[in-house]
């Protein structure tokens, strides 16, 4: 894919993952982060742009992967948020509960659309 204004457009995204699924509701996905790596990811001085990515994998690791020599399906799922999207935390606060949505998937068409979004960045 050619991109409009760069060449090899770049993220940075700090990726968690969990077997929590109730965490995933029906419109979003929930994750709590603490101060410190919060403050870090939505830092606005970041030279690329920042990215949350989630992976919610099943609790019983012999069900999360189906691997051959032809193929590997994952029984797994992201979801995604630009750290720009993620607001900001109040004084004093340890943590954050930011929201992912569920139309955020990682995914090929997902992935396509954070690098058009990227293409597009102003600074």
């Amino acid at each position: 894919m050619e991109y409009q204004r760069m060449y090899c457009p770049q993220i940075e995204m700090q990726l968690k993952c969990t077997t929590q699924r109730s965490r995933l509701g029906a419109r979003h996905l929930s994750w709590t982060l603490e101060r410190g790596p919060f403050l870090k990811l939505v830092n606005p001085k970041r030279f690329a742009p920042a990215l949350l990515g989630v992976l919610l994998i099943p609790a019983d690791p012999n069900q999360m992967l189906d691997l051959s020599e032809k193929r590997l399906i994952s029984e797994s799922r992201m979801y995604w948020q630009f750290a720009t999207k993620l607001g900001t935390i109040e004084e004093g606060k340890a943590s954050k509960t930011v929201h992912l949505p569920r139309t955020n998937l990682f995914d090929v068409e997902g992935l396509l659309k954070i690098m058009r979004t990227v293409d597009n960045w102003t600074r």
